[in-house]
């Protein structure tokens, strides 16, 4: 068993380099960058029962037997949860999100997910199921068949192999859910409206405020604070708020970018954004390579021993360290400067998150670094 870091190889350089080329585009839309302050999304959250699910449902548990015999009393037939023996069947919750001004008798997508120990939810049917929101009240009811990204299959037990792919018990059905109640948002208030950015950030709600004012003089756009940019309807727009929301939402808008750098160690991905820089430093790097070698042996005994042949297994370790060298890296003003620099040391992906947790402990690194 060998234990080595791969090459870094293009994966930093592609990352940086895609975030600089962003610097080349155009201005986002206002639509693209925040909303209607009021105009947000909710959360819907609901428990159901699956059912067809050919022996792969929950192995009788106490929950799910006391649900289904629920259901078969609404339907008239009364039996006794203990009566019921059955593992077609799956207790599961429902999550869904519904959208600002969806109307009473559209449809949206529902998530369904294995509360037990259920193996698999293909092939499912969800009974009707109430969706609540966060103040208890059903605003839709959801039903239908459960479309699953992944299968579970083979012999299992005894021995026996299975193989899976993905998550068996998430499915997802498409338009799965009826809209019974609509939630009303109200985003005017005294001809005055507030927009909500995406991502909050001093620089770019003023540079929003610049660009409404310079389309819209009457507006009086001003930024509230990082997140929010307070604005009014101009006169020439009164009775037509919403073809002023149309229009308002074409207007071009550079947003700020803050220097970032994020990491994440269970897929080996580091993306930066172009604002990064790097103070002039010297780093030492060296690479270790640790090789296990297992193999096995046989003992044989004297003909006269009366022993019997036994298998010896035998553990070899070698460890390798190349020396470390000191690189110098002058301070690099550009994203592209900063990716040509790292990937020059030829490290590995593991070794380049040490380095940069390194270099924003030294304070070299001018970005604020994440790490998921």
């Amino acid at each position: 068993m060998h234990f080595g870091l791969k090459p870094f190889r293009l994966l930093l350089a592609f990352s940086l380099q895609l975030s600089a080329f962003s610097l080349l585009l155009p201005a986002a839309r206002v639509k693209d960058l925040a909303q209607v302050e009021g105009s947000r999304d909710n959360q819907l959250v609901g428990y159901g029962i699956v059912v067809g699910l050919a022996g792969d449902g929950d192995s009788n548990a106490q929950t799910t037997l006391q649900s289904v015999a629920n259901i078969l009393q609404r339907n008239g037939l009364t039996i006794d949860p203990t009566q019921i023996k059955s593992k077609n069947v799956a207790a599961v919750m429902l999550t869904a999100d519904i959208a600002a001004f969806i109307k009473s008798g559209s449809r949206i997508d529902v998530t369904v997910s294995s509360m037990g120990d259920a193996k698999s939810l293909q092939g499912g049917i969800l009974l009707q199921t109430p969706l609540l929101g966060a103040d208890n009240r059903v605003y839709a009811v959801a039903q239908g068949a459960i479309a699953v990204g992944g299968f579970l299959g083979g012999t299992g037990g005894g021995g026996g192999a299975t193989v899976q792919k993905n998550h068996p018990t998430v499915g997802i059905i498409s338009n799965g859910a009826i809209v019974e109640r609509e939630i009303h948002a109200s985003f005017f208030q005294d001809g005055r409206i507030a927009l909500s950015l995406h991502n909050p950030d001093f620089t770019s709600s003023a540079r929003m405020a610049l660009a409404i004012n310079k389309a819209y003089p009457l507006a009086v756009a001003a930024a509230r604070d990082a997140a929010t940019v307070d604005l009014k309807i101009p006169p020439s727009y009164a009775g037509r708020e919403v073809d002023f929301l149309a229009d308002l939402g074409t207007v071009s808008v550079t947003p700020d970018t803050m220097a970032r750098i994020v990491i994440n160690e269970r897929t080996g991905t580091i993306v930066a954004t172009a604002p990064v820089s790097l103070s002039q430093v010297a780093i030492s790097h060296g690479s270790l390579t640790i090789t296990i070698a297992n193999t096995l042996t046989a003992s044989q005994p004297n003909p006269v021993s009366g022993g019997q042949t036994a298998i010896v297994p035998s553990t070899q370790t070698d460890i390798k360290e190349s020396k470390g060298s000191f690189t110098i890296i002058n301070e690099a003003s550009s994203v592209e400067r900063l990716a040509a620099a790292l990937n020059a040391l030829g490290v590995s992906t593991r070794d380049m998150m040490s380095i940069f947790q390194t270099l924003k402990s030294s304070g070299a690194l001018q970005a604020e670094l994440i790490i998921n």
